[in-house]
């Protein structure tokens, strides 16, 4: 059944069936197009998503991966080197180019773990506190905006969207960070 072109109607049958499909029944039927549609939206959303804080970074040299690692740092204080690893999924050596960069800035300081003296933990200066406000103010207000124009039952439906977009065997650790909804 070729979906793009219209085709049969719900299960082959000609011209649909009289019942309504259930809601994973009517998601199995949208179309290539409509999925291209989507992430071509994705695409250009996730563009003007980063513009204004790209704009702060190029300023000073720096790119999306000190952004992401200054927000993860923001949002789990103390968090150690091997756990920021663990949530962007980046290498050591991606990861280290970075910190070192923030870190010799002025943006991020590092310590030593007390209980375990191989653990390094990580937390923004005053002037990376700054910076991570300067970065994220934008994203909250465009985020703010969307959410406030589309109404609460989208702003439900896109969270539970972005979920489901999240490989299934890390997704209870990401909302466990993220946090669930409710909450």
């Amino acid at each position: 059944m070729n979906r793009d072109r219209g085709g049969p109607g719900l299960h082959g049958v000609p011209g649909g069936a009289t019942q309504t499909p259930s809601r994973p029944e009517q998601l199995l039927f949208l179309t290539d197009e409509q999925l291209r549609q989507g992430i071509e939206l994705l695409f250009f959303a996730y563009r003007d998503f980063t513009s204004d804080p790209d704009a702060v970074l190029a300023e000073r040299g720096y790119g999306r991966a000190h952004h992401r690692a200054i927000h993860f740092i923001k949002r789990r204080p103390g968090i150690t080197v091997a756990g920021l690893l663990d949530i962007l999924g980046v290498t050591k050596q991606s990861l280290n180019r970075v910190l070192r960069q923030l870190i010799e800035d002025d943006l991020v300081v590092q310590t030593t773990g007390q209980a375990d003296r191989r653990q390094r933990h990580l937390n923004l200066t005053p002037k990376g506190e700054e910076l991570e406000r300067s970065l994220s103010a934008p994203q909250r207000e465009r985020l703010r905006r969307a959410f406030s124009e589309a109404g609460p039952d989208a702003v439900a439906g896109f969270r539970k969207v972005l979920e489901r977009m999240i490989d299934e065997g890390g997704r209870d650790a990401v909302l466990s960070l993220v946090g669930r909804e409710g909450r």
